[in-house]
């Protein structure tokens, strides 16, 4: 890759950020359509957030991305919001033109294309969707979900504040489809996720120093389902092998990865991402983490 005075960056703000494959992924899709950017990391939590994005604001950037602890943070420190990202309240993605800073967010895009590639046979409209976590890609996911017209969101985390807040938003601005569990209520935490068609831990737990962790005992899962992990590194979570012993269908976050990059090049670059290489990438990069 030839970086040069005209080299347009981009950097992904959020702390830790060593499990990421986003990088390669995104430099790799660069070269291959003839896009002069550049994509790194920058490791920041919410203190110096403000300072960071006033740096870029001044400096020869696309745009940057945006994950965890940021993605609601953020939104205080852009001048325009995409009409479905301000409903969902939280942006993985920003870009820069003529100065201005806009969010968007592709995760539940990204979501969504990969829930359709990977389960076609889940029928949105008559699914009940059981979601752990209710940080930045469990508003982006869920907000999705509730806008595609899913019959039934449960959702529960720890920080009863923002499992609130994202229940609110969800019947307030979507659809009265969302309602919160309380973690604490074992019993009836595992009903809730029994009688759910879909199984999704948006928390984290799982990867990096927590790989031996998972949030979602086996007993409370029931085969059949789909158990859904955001995490793509390691591609096969605690969680998510515990769910293929029982019998569950299992989804990693790899394609939801792959998709809300694709939208994310083509918000910053205004060309077509190319998908295939991608994709070859990023299974290249698993494969070479696994060996």
């Amino acid at each position: 890759m030839s970086i040069d005075i005209n080299t347009k960056m981009v950097t992904l703000l959020g702390k830790p950020l060593s499990q990421s494959y986003a990088a390669r992924m995104q430099n790799t899709a660069y070269k291959a359509a003839g896009i002069n950017m550049l994509y790194f990391y920058t490791e920041v939590e919410n203190d110096f957030l403000p300072d960071v994005i006033n740096g870029i604001r001044h400096m020869n950037f696309a745009g940057f991305a945006v994950t965890k602890p940021n993605k609601e943070e953020v939104m205080k420190y852009v001048d325009e919001v995409d009409p479905l990202c301000e409903k969902m309240n939280a942006s993985n993605t920003v870009v820069i033109k003529n100065g201005v800073l806009k969010a968007y967010n592709t995760d539940g895009i990204g979501f969504y294309r990969a829930l359709k590639e990977e389960a076609p046979e889940i029928d949105i409209s008559d699914s009940v969707f059981f979601c752990l976590g209710a940080g930045g890609a469990s508003r982006a996911i869920c907000s999705v979900l509730a806008h595609k017209g899913a019959k039934k969101l449960i959702i529960a985390s720890r920080t009863l504040s923002k499992v609130e807040k994202l229940v609110n938003d969800i019947n307030e601005k979507f659809a009265p489809i969302a309602e919160q569990v309380d973690i604490q209520d074992l019993e009836l935490l595992k009903e809730k996720i029994k009688s759910s068609d879909v199984v999704m831990n948006n928390t984290g737990l799982g990867m990096h120093v927590s790989y031996d962790k998972t949030p979602i005992p086996k007993e409370y899962l029931k085969k059949g389902q789909l158990c859904f992990d955001a995490i793509y590194n390691p591609s096969k979570t605690r969680f998510l092998l515990e769910a293929e012993e029982v019998g569950c269908k299992i989804m990693n976050g790899l394609g939801m990865s792959l998709y809300q990059g694709a939208e994310q090049i083509e918000l910053w670059s205004g060309k077509n991402a190319p998908i295939e290489t991608m994709r070859k990438e990023l299974m290249s990069i698993l494969s070479n983490e696994e060996n």
